[in-house]
């Protein structure tokens, strides 16, 4: 603190006030730490949350895609592979 600080409070009543000051300072840092910690873990139970409902919505999808691809490809083989078969029994 400043000089004229201490010379007009004195030290004792000078010191006693940056001594209270600090304490409240640190006091105020702790619940600040605190409350960013409490919200954080909000933060990262909701980001846990949200990532795996889109993880679900991606093996919805990949799912429905691989049902469709499969379809498609029974759909096109199965007439290349009985005309194959009917070509054979001709011979």
């Amino acid at each position: 603190m400043s000089k004229r600080f201490y010379e007009v409070l004195g030290e004792d009543v000078a010191n006693e006030l940056v001594e209270w000051f600090n304490a409240v300072d640190a006091t105020y840092r702790a619940e600040l730490r605190d409350a960013n910690e409490v919200n954080f873990a909000r933060f990262d139970a909701k980001m846990g949350e949200r990532l795996a409902q889109l993880g679900a919505q991606w093996q919805t999808r990949l799912a429905s895609l691989e049902s469709r691809l499969t379809w498609r490809m029974f759909v096109f083989w199965a007439p290349t592979a009985l005309a194959v078969v009917g070509l054979l029994l001709r011979h």
